[in-house]
């Protein structure tokens, strides 16, 4: 399935949900995703393989990555892009349960999720980790404080993991670009954020990145003005 501007994505990848979730899964089920994406133009040889995982169980991460490692034999990269929706709340409604909720899906699990990537890595060149943020150690989130808080964790641990990982050829840490996932309405909401008047495409991203580690680098074109 080619990105805007031809870019291809012939990655095998594993899709996780959690189908409890709001958009936790797609109405016709994973199934119908992976074949999506199997489909053309990316054609016969790309390679999807999906679970469905509840990522506040301490396990779930190890469980996930073995499920990518029997399919694929090998992971090169991971991306948690993932949160808890829901149960949130702002400073004066915040409750202890919104926290226990939110806390070891946002963040406890993308530090187990990377413990467990970076055992099962075999040092070849190339591993990386990337973890998305939602800017939340840049502005305020009045009104989810725990999500804010769970997801400013990952900007702080961000180069005490890239410090442990160095050795092993993994880099850890984009704001919005356009890969084709946002639906259109969403797509012409956002890019009225940008000072350009529009999304990042993969052409704005440079080869140089593969040298960055240990940062947390805001590459969203003026969005935080959103907040």
């Amino acid at each position: 399935m080619p990105l805007p501007g031809g870019w291809p994505t012939q990655a095998p990848a594993v899709l996780h949900h959690h189908s409890e979730q709001p958009w936790g899964a797609d109405p016709e089920g994973p199934e119908s995703i992976a074949t999506d994406v199997t489909g053309a133009p990316a054609g016969p040889d790309t390679r999807v393989h999906h679970t469905g995982l509840d990522l506040a169980e301490s396990d779930a991460p190890q469980r996930l990555v073995n499920t990518a490692v029997d399919a694929f034999a090998h992971i090169d990269i991971v991306v948690c892009n993932h949160a808890r929706s829901g149960g949130n709340a702002d400073w004066a409604s915040w409750t202890r349960p919104c926290s226990t909720r939110t806390g070891p899906v946002s963040t406890r699990s993308t530090i187990l999720l990377t413990r467990a990537f970076a055992a099962r890595h075999d040092g070849r060149p190339g591993g990386r980790v990337t973890f998305l943020t939602s800017g939340q150690d840049l502005g305020p989130m009045r009104h989810e404080v725990a999500y804010a808080a769970g997801k400013g964790a990952l900007a702080s641990i961000t180069r005490t993991l890239a410090d442990h990982l160095a050795d092993r050829a993994i880099t850890v840490n984009p704001g919005p670009a356009d890969t084709g996932y946002a639906p259109p309405d969403v797509h012409e909401a956002v890019h009225q954020h940008f000072p350009q008047g529009r999304w990042g495409v993969p052409d704005d991203h440079t080869d140089d990145a593969a040298w960055i580690t240990e940062q947390t680098i805001s590459t969203e074109g003026g969005f935080r003005r959103w907040n």
